[in-house]
């Protein structure tokens, strides 16, 4: 049996209770966790995960998480979303065969590794659409916006693309899609098998999946999967930051502050 594929997951973490205001030992990051391990891939050993957990420079680490094995800390200079990615890149150098980022409220259905690791064989780069549900487990909406927790890519990906610009606050992941997009390299976005059939139907029924092929770069390519469902479940809730921005007048002019920078910088905001 051949030896399992390495995966270095770069967490970003506020270390937030499930709960909010809760005193309890349920964590964010601990759902996240547990998605991941319970990934058919790592069942059938065709996958190794450890997981970079990056937090703030002043984050108190609960003890039961500090003692695992398949965990490192990555402590960020900062206290910005980010430093914590950049801190968890970082710590991952050139351990891994491949590196995926899950955001520690959002989770991963059993199948997604699999088909992220399979399509890895003809391309560079694998996002996917999510899921969106809210805290009571309501269904709100498929998103197909490519958001970090569905990418995955071989090392050597990250490292041609590099870091996250530490100047964006809310739109980091579209200014690092841009980088993706211009490289050159070969990107392949997850649909679910629900999904329109036609180009022509998605500007109907579903338009951001259009938004991905027109602003994703050349050498972007749309992959049905066979899942009913998308492979990425992602949490809408009151402290995320795209709720922030919906709430906030000073935070929603720093994200069309933020958007005009991409404009300007790659023709198009990123997909």
């Amino acid at each position: 049996m051949s030896q399992p594929l390495s995966v270095g997951v770069i967490i970003p973490s506020r270390l937030q209770h499930v709960a909010d205001g809760a005193q309890t030992d349920r964590y964010f990051v601990d759902r996240a966790i547990t998605s991941a391990l319970d990934q058919i891939a790592v069942a059938e050993g065709r996958a190794r995960l450890t997981f970079i957990i990056g937090i703030d420079a002043d984050a108190d680490i609960p003890v039961w998480l500090a003692q695992r094995s398949d965990v490192i800390w990555a402590r960020s200079e900062t206290r910005s979303q980010a430093g914590a990615l950049n801190a968890g890149i970082d710590a991952a150098a050139d351990r891994f065969d491949y590196i995926a980022f899950l955001e520690d409220d959002d989770w991963w259905d059993r199948n997604y590794l699999t088909w992220g690791l399979n399509a890895l064989k003809r391309y560079d780069f694998v996002s996917t659409t999510q899921l969106e549900v809210d805290e009571n487990g309501t269904i709100m909406r498929i998103n197909d916006f490519p958001t970090p927790s569905g990418w995955l890519m071989p090392s050597s990906t990250l490292r041609r693309v590099g870091r996250f610009d530490p100047t964006m606050r809310w739109h980091l992941d579209n200014e690092w899609l841009g980088r993706l997009g211009d490289s050159g390299l070969k990107r392949c976005h997850l649909i679910d098998a629900l999904a329109p059939a036609t180009f022509a139907m998605a500007e109907q029924v579903r338009p951001w999946i259009t938004n991905v092929v027109r602003f994703g770069g050349a050498c972007l390519e749309l992959q049905r999967h066979t899942m009913l469902a998308p492979l990425v479940t992602r949490l809408v809730h009151a402290r995320s930051g795209m709720a922030r921005i919906a709430a906030d007048r000073a935070f929603a002019e720093q994200s069309a502050a933020e958007y005009a920078v991409l404009t300007r910088r790659y023709g198009r905001i990123p997909w």
